[in-house]
């Protein structure tokens, strides 16, 4: 009686058939051979092709002998007719085990799955083997080995006809790219990544030229990151260039019943120096992938729109703007606290700004549910060095959750983009320094000026939505104001006059910039009366050269009137005139010193 077949006796007369590479056969004719007559996924022909190429052959099947003639005989029938030297061998699969799999080649256990061209012969190595082996070498699971994007992507969406697919591309602000960063590793957590050399400096890559071949390939690189400064301890890193690649669930009752389809997310700075500068995020799915697609920018606005990274902080937009009127980004500003007792103002001027700023902060909820507005505008007006930016200071600490962004004359050009910002990032104190500067009288107005002036108005005017929004103008020369600022109420709310200070408040600004130094209060007095009529900013430079002065004596601790003496010599005289309006001394000590 005859004995029953195995599973590898059954196996052992079946046939692999191995294509073997040679230097005269046509690329394209080997992948039409690879698709047509080998049936291999249209998705894998690339990487097969290539391993041809790389590895000098790739076996396929094991087939019936049967199957494995048929195919043969059409492949060679294909070869003759294209007159190419393609050459297509034949040898017996390797034996498989009882249950019916190819044996590893490392741990002869019967699920080799994986076939590799080692030596010239074909071996098997099972998906345990394979993540060992890759673990070792420092690659990440499941990770294929592509030198271009296009190769990925071939592979990716291979079995979807390029009219079967849509790609949807949005543009987020450049300044909030930590945001987005952030929202994007969350999104895409745990699915490929690959970077993208671009062509040139300009070049904004997308899906469609990533699609390209030959001469126009777009080679694969290691992820490049840039990182940016928010504030924090550590900077946020940003991809340059990115490709993720990845699967989600569809809906079945879609064409061919597909519970999963493939997708592809490009991530690329938007180059162009004609177009304001951006991060284009790209999707590109199947058609009915659509859902997925708007579900997934929701998640990126809703975080950006969140500027969790920027919120609370004192930002301003980085160099300026170039002759486009562009940025280069945000800086965070890490300005020290100001603490109420260290802000020396007269008692009247500090009741005004408690009333007009912080408190009204308080009652922004019941204002807003009586109908009334909830933005607000401050001028700070007075001599230079006065401690006009000291108070602002003191007011972005005090208002907790408010972020301020400074706003110099130079930067007005990018208004639109700040109030954008501040609406964005609301609650927000905007601070706009030497406003006089763009808001003087129309009739002195150059023809860039006034255009900005309308702006300004417009958004203090309120034509835009009501905001959380506090507005604080800072003017050295309130007198040369355009009237239609400073006249209109619903623009600037309340003038608040930063004067020089008087003998109580020289007093106390001795004792804040000397805080370091022993002073008597005969010394304190004696220097207060000394310096009538000048700005907080003589004192504060005031207050280091006397501490100069102590530390040339010797003792560097207590400070004596000679010291003071001393330092008022060489800024009220040895300078002259320009040296005391330099320093924020008084007009008549300017007089004295000529």
């Amino acid at each position: 009686m005859p004995k029953p077949k195995t599973k590898a006796s059954e196996n052992a007369d079946r046939v692999r058939l191995i294509i073997h590479d040679d230097d005269d056969t046509p690329r394209s004719f080997v992948m039409d051979l690879v698709h047509t007559v080998f049936k291999q996924p249209k998705g894998d022909v690339n990487a097969i092709t290539r391993a041809i190429e790389r590895q000098g052959r790739v076996s396929f099947g094991p087939y019936e002998p049967a199957v494995a003639a048929t195919i043969l005989k059409q492949a060679q029938q294909r070869i003759e007719e294209a007159r190419h030297p393609l050459k297509i061998s034949s040898e017996a699969a390797a034996p498989t085990s009882e249950t019916g799999g190819e044996r590893c080649h490392f741990c002869g256990e019967p699920d080799g799955d994986t076939e590799l061209n080692i030596g010239g012969q074909t071996r098997f190595i099972c998906g345990e083997c394979v993540e060992t082996v890759a673990r070792a070498a420092g690659f990440r699971p499941g990770a294929v080995e592509f030198n271009y994007a296009f190769e990925l992507l071939d592979r990716q969406f291979g079995e979807f006809e390029p009219d079967h697919l849509v790609s949807t591309v949005r543009h987020f602000p450049v300044h909030m790219r930590a945001d987005l960063q952030a929202a994007l590793d969350k999104l895409l957590d745990r699915l490929p990544l690959f970077g993208v050399r671009q062509h040139y400096r300009y070049d904004t890559v997308n899906y469609a030229k990533l699609c390209e071949s030959g001469d126009n390939a777009y080679p694969l690189a290691v992820p490049q990151y840039r990182e940016i400064d928010v504030g924090e301890a550590a900077p946020v890193r940003c991809l340059e260039n990115g490709l993720w690649l990845g699967t989600q669930l569809g809906d079945t009752k879609k064409p061919g019943g597909i519970e999963r389809f493939p997708f592809v997310v490009v991530l690329s700075p938007n180059r162009d120096p004609d177009e304001e500068p951006s991060v284009a995020v790209e999707f590109t799915v199947p058609d009915w992938g659509a859902e997925f697609v708007q579900e997934s920018f929701a998640a990126l606005e809703s975080a950006v729109s969140s500027a969790d990274a920027y919120r609370g902080k004192i930002l301003s937009f980085d160099g300026g703007a170039d002759y486009r009127g562009r940025s280069r980004g945000l800086m965070v500003h890490k300005l020290p606290k100001v603490a109420r007792e260290d802000v020396i103002l007269p008692e009247a001027t500090t009741k005004l700004l408690d009333r007009n700023v912080l408190r009204f902060v308080e009652s922004r909820e019941p204002l807003r549910a009586l109908g009334l507005s909830t933005r607000k505008g401050i001028l700070l007006y007075g001599p230079p060095g006065t401690g006009k930016t000291h108070t602002i200071r003191y007011l972005a600490s005090s208002l907790a959750g408010h972020t301020t962004l400074i706003i110099t004359a130079a930067q007005m050009a990018l208004l639109g983009h700040y109030m954008t910002l501040a609406r964005l990032l609301q609650p927000a104190l905007v601070v706009i320094e030497d406003v006089d500067l763009i808001a003087r009288d129309r009739e002195q107005m150059g023809v860039c000026e006034e255009p900005l002036l309308n702006q300004l108005l417009n958004e203090m005017d309120g034509l835009k939505e009501d905001a959380d929004i506090i507005f604080v103008l800072t003017t050295n020369r309130p007198e040369q104001l355009e009237s239609a600022l400073a006249g209109r109420p619903g623009r600037i709310d309340q003038a608040i006059e930063v004067p020089l200070p008087d003998e109580a408040g020289r007093q106390k600004l001795i004792r804040l910039y000397g805080r370091g130094l022993m002073l008597e209060q005969h010394v304190v007095e004696e220097a207060a009366q000394r310096t009538s009529g000048v700005s907080a900013a003589f004192i504060k430079e005031l207050m280091r050269r006397s501490a100069q002065s102590c530390i040339a004596r010797g003792d560097g601790k207590t400070l004596e009137s000679h010291d003071i003496a001393d330092a008022l010599g060489d800024m009220l005289f040895a300078g002259g005139k320009l040296n005391v309006k330099l320093l924020g001394g008084a007009q008549e000590m300017a007089r004295v010193a000529t």
